[in-house]
């Protein structure tokens, strides 16, 4: 039984107790499911201990495993810490970033353009889920950064406000229509926004169509049948802006901030989110 702790043997110890499975590892450290396997078992042969527990939804670390953990994320932070103090760039590793899909096309291509340029040893994971399964996926483990709306209550550090705006097919006048005609994102807070909008205002309406997804709402738009409320960021040219002047209520602004998984560390999930937080309040026009 060796006593030198292999770095990369931990490196995938620690993206398989995060992940939850060898297969939500592999990724994460650029190996096959089969690799991620055989190197936990040399993990555990070098130690003469068993690391993971095989549960029905998931594989966790079990005693030995979770002390292991503890030293194995302050070793990898520490080696990633002198690489980049020692070559000038950050060790090659991987983040997991979470954003609902209206995002994700609108906010995130120049700032990870400009990531990879800077980091090109690092590989950004990106996970597009509404903004409910994202805050879950933190505590779940599931993401190690997430873009997300702020709920009612709910304490972030605000990057940037978001015109939230009402928008119709350029070709139909679906607010003439009594009742109103909405279509809604699912469990989302800008839903909460349309919601206690039409209460405040008492205007009659009914939902036409609920979807987690961009394309799925704006597909039910620009059929004519619906109106939709989206950030001002991911309206797309075949949609028009409608607003008072259509007789609807007004929205308030959505707050988008970013939240950060505790047990994720080491450079890699730092620069990102220092990329994250200098370059989200500076994309598009229509700043805060």
């Amino acid at each position: 039984m060796s006593n030198i702790l292999d770095l990369e043997l931990l490196r995938t110890f620690v993206a398989v107790a995060e992940s939850g499975s060898f297969t939500n590892a592999a990724p994460r450290v650029g190996r096959s499911q089969s690799a991620v396997s055989m190197q936990i078992q040399r993990l555990e042969q070098s130690l003469g201990k068993q690391l993971l527990v095989r549960t029905p939804k998931a594989v966790i670390p079990n005693a030995a495993g979770n002390d292991l953990l503890a030293y194995a994320r302050r070793l990898l932070k520490l080696s990633d810490e002198a690489w980049t103090s020692v070559t000038g760039t950050s060790y090659a590793g991987s983040v997991r970033l979470g954003v609902p899909d209206d995002y994700a096309a609108s906010l995130l291509p120049q700032v990870l353009r400009r990531f990879a340029n800077e980091y090109p040893q690092i590989a950004v994971d990106l996970v597009c889920e509404p903004t409910d399964k994202l805050n879950l996926a933190i505590r779940e483990n599931g993401v190690d950064l997430a873009i997300v709306t702020r709920a009612p209550n709910q304490t972030i550090e605000i990057l940037r406000r978001e015109r939230l705006v009402w928008v119709s097919s350029p070709t139909h006048m679906a607010w003439e229509t009594c009742p109103l005609p909405v279509a809604l994102f699912e469990n989302t807070p800008s839903r909460a926004h349309v919601l206690r909008a039409l209460a405040d205002s008492d205007r009659a309406y009914r939902c036409t169509y609920s979807s987690p997804s961009l394309l799925g709402l704006v597909t039910i738009v620009q059929t004519g049948l619906s109106l939709a409320a989206l950030a001002l960021c991911s309206v797309p040219d075949s949609l028009r802006i409608v607003g008072e002047n259509e007789g609807l209520p007004m929205l308030h602004d959505l707050e988008i901030g970013i939240i950060r998984n505790p047990l994720s560390d080491g450079t890699a999930v730092d620069r990102l989110h220092e990329t994250l937080r200098r370059d989200l309040s500076h994309i598009g026009s229509q700043l805060s």
